[in-house]
């Protein structure tokens, strides 16, 4: 192996162990090696067996290096290209799995209208296959078929497969009911201090649940109860929210969650509950009042809404592309600021009148982009709580701002060091400023050149390179794109449909 190889895996880990909020020290632990070795590692100054890059990777939770002939997934683009023609958007992945989640709450059959087929949704379905669930795909579809055994043999959890999610952490709230005690697996070292998960533990508790964290497992005692007074979520966080929600849901009486995300992934699983005949008033605001049903037993049918954050990624290409093109089933509640904040940038596109999603709640609108020069956003732009902009949204503004004529700053208050990931785009042309963890500075417009580039660690900077690479001339390769078939469903050949020349290969 190259200096130079080692060096480019070294930073690669590096930046992975980072994003999983990892110190060198833990990583270690979870070698089992010592914190010097780490060390060298990440700076390339250590030979690594394919055993041991394999190792980083599971730890990781990224494919590094795959043996065999399902090596990881590459694309070769071919940029510099307008896009032209119409495009739906897909449902959506993060209401996917949190329906996933919740049909464990029900002992009859669950059936999802074009859910999403996505390596995260893979990894469920194999979690709720090892413990005794039965799942079957309909034939030509996305429609799928979920069906309980009489009792779930937790104890045979793959543990492999829940420890490549994090939406392990949402079976808390559904498997509480019918288990007294229970182990369930987490991924990357995770531990009860940090703030993505004691939120969960916070709400959950007042409902009974108690967690304890092991070595990488959490071990839970549920004594499932009504709470004497309205349950006030220390963050308005989308999965806390669905979590406490589950929970509640076979409890028998009334359960108040205050500061509850109304979010687009939360609506859709209120509006699933409802058809299991639990009760919830609210939707779509911050005070969810849920009436539980303590068996829940009918044969259901219900699909999930569109994804915003895939919209907003068609919404970007086409910019980066300076394009024209038609994106339906767009969900305009969870668009508007994003909307309103491009149009103060100068873009322009039309957009039809309103109509129903599948669920028969979601409104949607078909959108069609109108290419014409950009300028930087006045003011910094920033996530929120829904209805402000998402934070799955920022990146994506990254890019946008990158075209602009002028210097925008976006400001990532909610994750620890994801903004780093936006300097990737400086190898495809683009010069982008990292602040500190938290800000990036981005100056336009771009003058977009080709490149070879490490998909980053995270879903959607991964995709933002990817459609930078759209917009520069010649031959880009994007190596493992595996965070990106997390989320995307054959994103490659669906822009391929659209004009762009995207190749998927894996190495010999």
């Amino acid at each position: 192996m190259s200096d130079d190889y080692r060096q480019r895996i070294g930073r690669l880990i590096r930046d992975a162990r980072r994003h999983k909020g990892l110190t060198q020290s833990e990583l270690a632990r979870l070698l089992g090696t010592s914190q010097s070795a780490v060390a060298r590692i990440e700076q390339g100054q250590q030979n690594l067996s394919l055993e041991m890059v394999a190792r980083i990777g599971e730890a990781l939770d990224s494919e590094f290096v795959s043996v065999g002939h399902s090596g990881p997934q590459h694309l070769r683009i071919v940029g510099g290209h307008r896009l032209a023609g119409s495009i739906d958007v897909k449902t959506s992945k993060n209401a996917g799995v949190a329906l996933l989640c919740a049909a464990l709450l029900n002992r009859g059959r669950t059936t999802l209208r074009n859910l999403a087929r996505i390596e995260e949704v893979n990894r469920i379905l194999e979690v709720l296959t090892s413990m005794g669930v039965k799942t079957r795909w309909l034939p030509d579809s996305n429609d799928l078929e979920i069906e309980p055994p009489a009792e779930l043999h937790i104890d045979k959890i793959d543990v492999e497969a829940a420890r490549r999610t994090r939406t392990v952490i949402m079976f808390l709230g559904p498997l509480m009911h019918d288990h007294a005690d229970f182990r369930l697996p987490y991924a990357g070292g995770c531990d009860l201090g940090t703030r993505t998960v004691e939120p969960h533990m916070s709400a959950l508790r007042h409902l009974g649940l108690s967690v304890e964290a092991t070595a990488g497992f959490y071990d839970v005692r549920a004594q499932p109860r009504t709470s004497s007074r309205p349950i006030v979520l220390t963050e308005r966080g989308d999965t806390v929210t669905e979590n406490i929600l589950m929970a509640a849901a076979r409890i028998p009486g009334t359960t108040v969650i205050r500061n509850a995300s109304p979010n687009y992934m939360v609506q859709d699983l209120c509006f699933f509950l409802v058809k299991l005949g639990v009760g919830i008033e609210g939707i779509g605001t911050t005070t969810l009042t849920v009436t539980g049903r303590p068996i829940i037993n009918v044969d259901v049918e219900y699909s999930p809404s569109e994804d915003p954050i895939e919209a907003m990624s068609l919404l970007a290409a086409a910019v980066v592309t300076e394009s024209e093109i038609t994106i339906r089933r767009v969900p305009i509640e969870f668009m508007e600021i994003e909307l309103a904040t491009l149009e103060t940038m100068g873009m322009r596109f039309d957009i039809s009148e309103e109509y129903p999603s599948a669920n028969g709640h979601t409104r949607l609108v078909d959108l069609t982009t109108h290419p014409r020069p950009l300028h930087a956003a006045l003011d910094k732009i920033h996530p929120m709580p829904f209805p402000g902009l998402n934070i799955d949204n920022l990146p994506f503004f990254a890019l946008i701002a990158a075209t602009a004529q002028g210097t925008t700053m976006l400001h990532d208050w909610v994750y620890e060091n994801r903004a780093i990931y936006l300097t990737e785009l400086n190898k495809v042309g683009a010069k982008v400023q990292l602040l500190d963890p938290h800000r990036v500075l981005i100056e336009g417009p771009t003058r977009w050149r080709a490149a070879e580039v490490m998909c980053p660690p995270a879903l959607r900077p991964g995709v933002v390179v990817l459609l930078a690479m759209l917009a520069a001339p010649g031959t880009s390769v994007l190596r493992n794109v595996y965070v990106i078939n997390r989320g995307y469903e054959d994103l490659a050949d669906r822009l391929n449909k659209l004009g762009a020349t995207i190749e998927v290969f894996r190495d010999i």
